[in-house]
């Protein structure tokens, strides 16, 4: 029987700029009989957080919830040399691969949404989101651990890609790939600055010494990333790796500003507020560019650093506010601005897969921006209209309930929230008999019929968020179509924060600030 087909490409288009395929006035408020009068926020919270679990490599805590998951990967950075450990992480999707560059913005956004929205959260799962958290940064800890590198993949993708096991049976390849100064990677240096920086603000209350060492190692990654600056897909060997999966399309200047963001946010050092001054142009600040993923950080960054500006009148950060004005207003259909692209039934949609990963981040910002806008008096100018805050967490709570189920298919694409929700995710180890119940090893062959079956997974991975509909809003709930049907961790990332605002307000018309 021929094996799984190597899966996902993560070819993305870099700039779009579409027009809505509905109209503004059907834009803006998609009177649709699927429409739900509630989502149970607090639920869809809870299991969002759990999927992490479910995606955790290495050796698993005795606390572990996703029980049908075992030890893998315990082996991993061997392969590499004597002396280096790399156990631990997370696999980006359904495959047994820990790429670095998406792990790390993965952990970006746990760390942002804990900190934006974590008063929203239950305390018990506040506590679930700082493991989260931690297991991302703990494994991030291991790449810096060796002067002179910084080691950005385990694990052939290619080879893992022609086999469909689970991670605990794993034969492929653990092939261990890192940057240098011979070779840079800018982009993930940079990243897992912003991660480390982020998430030390989530440890300072509850463990300041693990806090200092995420701090003083992200310092020591922007170091790293601005000293020897240069993108990984641009060395034949570690694009050989990375790409096409994760190649750095959009250029690593991007991230050395993110980086640099997180770390005047954690440190308050003026050092990195005159680093962003005087490199911001050089860096491409100024890029009208309308996107946030694990790629291209440019909208993120606008909001994030846009934050001093409308709270502290820093003139010289005042760019970086019009430039977050001028992206959300490419979501608001009531605006002349051109538009991003919506589904006849109300979903954000840009082509390339994974659709999902823009509904969840495009979603955060917009309750970020909101959030930094109450604190002010500032609202965002769309040209001949003035757009408030309260447009912006109903422009994101539409995106929500659509995932959650107000949507053409009637359909969760959260796995086991709600009564309807994909069955038969592409994903290993949710699609094979679990280590618990066939402790038998299964080869590299061995889980093809499973990946061939029509029947629902064995193991549904509580709260992954498939990739969803297409520009159609349909979705055939099919494992072979990945760009559908697969999970990532940067697509569930930010919509923590998201769920975590909604569970603290739930109704857009009677939103606490």
């Amino acid at each position: 029987m021929a094996s799984a087909p190597v899966h996902h490409l993560r070819v993305r288009v870099l700039l779009l700029v579409a027009l809505c395929f509905a109209s503004a006035s059907a834009s803006a408020s998609f009177p649709w009989p699927w429409k739900r009068s509630g989502h149970d926020y607090r639920d869809a919270l809870a299991k969002c957080i759990l999927f992490f679990e479910g995606q955790r490599s290495g050796r698993l805590p005795a606390d572990q919830r996703a029980a049908w998951r075992g030890d893998s990967g315990v082996s991993d950075g061997k392969a590499a040399g004597p002396g280096v450990d790399l156990e631990g992480g997370y696999y980006d999707a359904g495959d047994n691969v820990k790429f670095g560059f998406p792990m790390a913005f993965t952990t970006t956004m746990l760390s942002w949404s804990v900190l934006e929205f974590g008063d929203d959260m239950p305390r018990e799962e506040r506590r679930h989101a700082a493991d989260a958290v931690r297991w991302g940064t703990d494994y991030l800890l291991k790449t810096l651990a060796h002067p002179g590198v910084i080691f950005m993949q385990v694990g052939d993708p290619w080879k893992d890609h022609e086999c469909w096991e689970r991670p605990e049976d794993m034969d492929t390849e653990r092939t261990v790939y890192n940057v240098s100064s011979g070779r840079p990677g800018s982009e993930v240096a940079g990243e897992t600055a912003a991660a480390l920086a982020a998430a030390s603000m989530v440890f300072r209350d509850g463990d300041r010494e693990y806090a200092e060492l995420l701090l003083d190692s992200a310092k020591k990654a922007f170091e790293f990333a601005d000293s020897h600056r240069g993108a990984y897909s641009d060395d034949m060997d570690l694009r050989a790796g990375g790409c096409p999966f994760y190649c750095d399309f959009n250029g690593y200047q991007d991230e050395l500003l993110w980086g640099a963001a997180w770390l005047r946010r954690a440190s308050g050092d003026d050092t990195f507020r005159e680093y962003i001054q005087n490199n911001g142009k050089t860096l491409g600040a100024e890029d009208s560019i309308n996107e946030f993923g694990w790629d291209n950080k440019h909208a993120g960054l606008n909001v994030l650093i846009s934050k001093e500006f409308i709270e502290g009148e820093t003139l010289s950060m005042q760019s970086y506010k019009e430039s977050a004005d001028s992206f959300i207003c490419t979501l608001i259909p009531e605006s002349s601005s051109p538009h991003i692209q919506y589904t006849p039934g109300g979903m954000i949609y840009k082509p390339g897969g994974s659709n999902m990963q823009h509904v969840t981040s495009i979603s955060f910002l917009l309750l970020t921006y909101a959030k930094y806008l109450t604190k002010s008096s500032h609202t965002v100018n769309c040209g001949d209209i003035s757009v408030g805050p309260d447009t912006l967490r109903l422009q994101a709570k539409k995106q929500t309930d659509y995932l959650l189920g107000d949507n053409p298919m009637k359909m969760s694409y959260m796995v086991g929230y709600g009564d309807r929700y994909p069955q038969r995710i592409h994903h290993r180890g949710s699609s094979l008999p679990s280590i618990k119940d066939h402790p038998e090893r299964m080869a590299c062959k061995d889980g093809t019929p499973y990946y061939d079956s029509s029947s629902p997974n064995p193991n549904p991975l509580v709260g992954a968020i498939v990739g969803g509909p297409g520009e159609d809003d349909a979705y055939g709930d099919d494992r072979a179509d990945y760009r559908k049907s697969e999970p990532t961790t940067y697509i569930n990332a930010p919509l923590v924060g998201v769920l975590a605002y909604f569970v603290g307000n739930p109704n857009p018309g009677h939103i606490r600030h």
